[in-house]
């Protein structure tokens, strides 16, 4: 396991790459309720707050990041009025150590993976999984298994696919998966698996979906926080995302809405 820590931290000191989690500023406005949000909801959530600003006239200050890394800092008593987490366990997680409200949870999405490849890099873009077993692909990039589920899902997916020991060696780690996709964009990694989310929008590359049975489900679920500032608001919120209109936004964005199967077209 020591891999992990030594991988990420070189790699993190290589790049001019900002810290874990990131902020996005809300909208001209009154006070804002902070959303603490797994980083593949970086840009979906970024548009779900903007609809919701337009309906209600409530500003959202979101900082992305981590599931794991930020559910350690809401257990600890971080002041965030809604917590998005890209993995249900981790919202299990905080309602135990009684830091959010339990009769709040609502699942939201379900995450898929893709392999991302930027099309001006030295190797040819991977057009399968099984591609990465190629050396061609000098550096593969994954969040960190420990506390990104997009990360333990990359891990899973390859350990079934029985690619893992081949990739293993050149496996590299972001601390999330916005940090993951960075490294493959700046050509410090071939190739990222990383959120379809991110993969989707994501310019001067390509990217192919994993198969999601190689890994188990990306269940993502949110959950309204016992130190925010504004309870009502932050329900709402948390409503409007598993509204008709917020339901619209993130499939565009590639997420699989709650009960809902991947299409065999």
């Amino acid at each position: 396991m020591s891999m992990f820590s030594v991988r990420a931290v070189v790699l993190a000191l290589a790049l001019v790459a900002g810290p874990g989690c990131k902020k996005s500023a809300p909208s001209e406005g009154g006070s804002a309720i902070k959303v603490a949000a797994a980083a593949d909801l970086a840009f979906a959530f970024k548009e779900v707050g903007a609809a919701f600003k337009a309906k209600t006239g409530k500003d959202v200050t979101f900082t992305f990041g981590s599931t794991g890394q930020l559910a350690k800092q809401i257990s600890e008593g971080a002041p965030y009025d809604v917590f998005a987490a890209a993995n249900v366990s981790y919202v299990d997680e905080v309602v135990t150590a009684k830091a959010c409200d339990p009769t709040t949870k609502a699942m939201y999405a379900r995450g898929r993976i893709a392999v991302w490849s930027p099309k001006s890099g030295h190797a040819a873009p991977a057009t399968t999984l099984a591609d990465l077993k190629d050396p061609r692909f000098v550096k593969i990039a994954i969040a960190n298994p420990e506390h990104a589920p997009y990360g333990k899902a990359a891990q899973q997916a390859l350990e079934t696919a029985g690619l893992w020991q081949d990739v293993q060696p050149r496996i590299v780690f972001g601390e999330n998966v916005q940090q993951t996709l960075n490294f493959a964009q700046t050509g410090n990694a071939e190739a990222a698996i990383v959120a379809l989310s991110l993969a989707t929008v994501t310019q001067d590359g390509s990217y192919v979906l994993v198969d999601e049975n190689l890994h188990k489900p990306i269940d993502q679920a949110l959950v309204v926080c016992n130190r925010g500032v504004d309870t009502a608001t932050a329900k709402s919120f948390v409503a409007f995302v598993g509204s008709p209109e917020g339901h619209a936004i993130m499939k565009r964005y590639g997420f699989l809405l709650p009960g809902e199967a991947v299409s065999k077209n």
